[in-house]
């Protein structure tokens, strides 16, 4: 499947939830604000919400610093 994430067009064969595109990209358990076609998710949503061909992913990983 074919997904833009972050602007970058990218493949990826077995993510099929968002929280299985977060695996994918080494993000799991982290701290990220997520925005699937131009809707932001609440953290609840993540696990499932299905990510579909096309579909646009803007992933923000939260930091903390001073």
């Amino acid at each position: 499947m074919t997904l833009t994430v972050n602007g970058q067009t990218r493949s990826f064969d077995s993510a099929t939830t968002i929280a299985d595109l977060l695996e994918s990209l080494g993000l799991t358990g982290k701290p990220v604000v997520v925005e699937h076609n131009q809707i932001a998710l609440l953290p609840r949503e993540i696990h499932t919400t299905p990510v579909t061909e096309g579909d646009i992913i803007e992933i923000v990983q939260i930091t903390a610093g001073g």
